[in-house]
């Protein structure tokens, strides 16, 4: 018996669930860190390679199109990620605690980047075209919310937590126990409430001959799509500043002035991030699906792509004045979240559009694995060129990274119908 519910049912809680192991593995573990005392660039450098999973996930993403159901692997990916979570707060108090929980947080990125196959290919598959295109905005919307809930209101409560307990590591181990229990919760309601839309496609016994000569051709009919090579290479490129800026963005604003940061609190990184950044970032995310439904992809990619980059002048902004008014440091958040919110919807929806075919969830798994590439190379060099450029320079240097993917963007083929309603 198939279960009938409503994509808002199900559909912001499974993007909050996606996006909310990311951010923790990638941005609160180096808070976290920071806060423990290791350098910059080693935070970076290290947590850097944690993007790993999320760039060679293509290498299994074809088993979780082929064997079990997207629906199954979601449950399951999110009681593992519990599990994980649970481990990291264990591990915290321990005398090597640095290389315990990166181990750790290595096996969460590999459930996680999982999770994430699973989840992608299940959008595609529950939701009709329309659908896709508009919900688009509120996916990556929810997608957004959990990234900024986890750098700002858990990192809030850590910093209440630290100067409550007047413990640092007791803090964090309470931060990671409550969002292990979050995660079992969740993998419970979507058990339930998860829709049904697969046909026995994974269930169904077939020989392993047939399993293997159907995952290395999913690769190969990848591969073979017109405009491939300038697709993933704009995949690639696409968030090159950003994946610099959101590597810094946090440390900058902990460490010292003496050292060129705005040197707030703990609990202050995460009311900026988590209070009027929030409301922005659902204001662009919203804006931009509508935006697209309206007059397609191809018609808002290029506007999208200014909204997303042009606003990474702030932290220049910040980085020299140094700003002691919390409002002047909260507006340059908010401008950044809105034309984050606004102009990764077209991300989304490109990549939608490079996998469609006849294995979108294996197709979209290589689109983001490349996205992650691109995430991961300059995130984990980022720390040492803060540290030999220094905040201003380093800040100039992501707007400079902003150039590439406007110089791809002409050579790109897009169907100018693409993600706009169908009447």
């Amino acid at each position: 018996m198939k279960v009938k519910t409503h994509p808002w049912a199900w559909l912001p809680t499974l993007y909050l669930a996606q996006g909310l192991p990311y951010v923790i593995v990638m941005t609160v573990s180096g808070i976290m860190y920071k806060r423990m005392g290791i350098p910059n660039e080693d935070i970076t450098l290290y947590t850097g390679w944690l993007n790993l999973p999320w760039v060679i996930k293509p290498l299994w993403s074809p088993i979780v199109d082929i064997l079990k159901t997207k629906r199954w692997w979601i449950v399951v990916m999110q009681l593992l990620i519990g599990a994980g979570l649970a481990s990291v707060a264990l591990a915290i108090p321990g005398p090597s605690f640095f290389r315990l929980t990166m181990a750790v947080f290595f096996l969460l990125a590999f459930s996680s980047a999982t999770h994430d196959i699973a989840i992608d290919g299940f959008y595609m598959l529950a939701l009709t075209p329309f659908q896709q295109s508009y919900f688009v905005g509120i996916r990556s919307t929810f997608y957004r919310i959990a990234m900024i809930s986890g750098q700002g209101l858990l990192v809030m409560l850590a910093g209440w937590l630290e100067k409550s307990t007047g413990d640092i590591p007791r803090a964090w181990l309470l931060i990671f126990i409550t969002v292990a229990v979050v995660f079992v919760a969740l993998a419970i309601y979507h058990y339930l409430v998860l829709p049904q839309p697969e046909t026995g496609r994974g269930t169904e016994k077939r020989s392993f001959q047939d399993i293997l000569k159907e995952f290395f051709g999913t690769f190969a009919s990848f591969f073979e799509k017109k405009g491939i090579v300038v697709a993933l290479a704009f995949i690639l490129l696409y968030r090159l500043g950003e994946a610099q800026l959101v590597k810094i963005a946090s440390l900058f604003m902990l460490d010292k002035r003496v050292d060129g940061g705005l040197e707030l609190a703990t609990e202050t990184v995460g009311f900026i991030y988590g209070t009027l950044g929030i409301i922005a970032l659902v204001a662009g995310g919203i804006l931009g699906g509508i935006a697209i439904s309206l007059k397609g992809l191809k018609y808002w990619l290029l506007p999208m792509m200014v909204a997303i980059n042009l606003p990474d002048l702030t932290y220049v902004y910040l980085a020299y004045v140094q700003p002691e008014n919390i409002w002047l440091i909260n507006a340059s958040v908010i401008i950044e979240q809105f034309g984050y919110g606004f102009g990764f919807t077209a991300f989304m929806m490109f990549m939608i559009h490079t996998a469609e075919g006849e294995y979108k969830t294996a197709f979209y798994a290589i689109c983001t694995a490349f996205m992650a590439l691109g995430m991961m190379l300059p995130g984990m060099a980022a720390g040492w060129l803060q540290k030999v450029m220094g905040y201003e320079y380093f800040f100039i240097w992501v707007m400079i990274c902003t150039i590439p993917s406007f110089f791809l963007v002409r050579f790109l083929h897009i169907d100018p119908q693409f993600g706009m309603k169908t009447k």
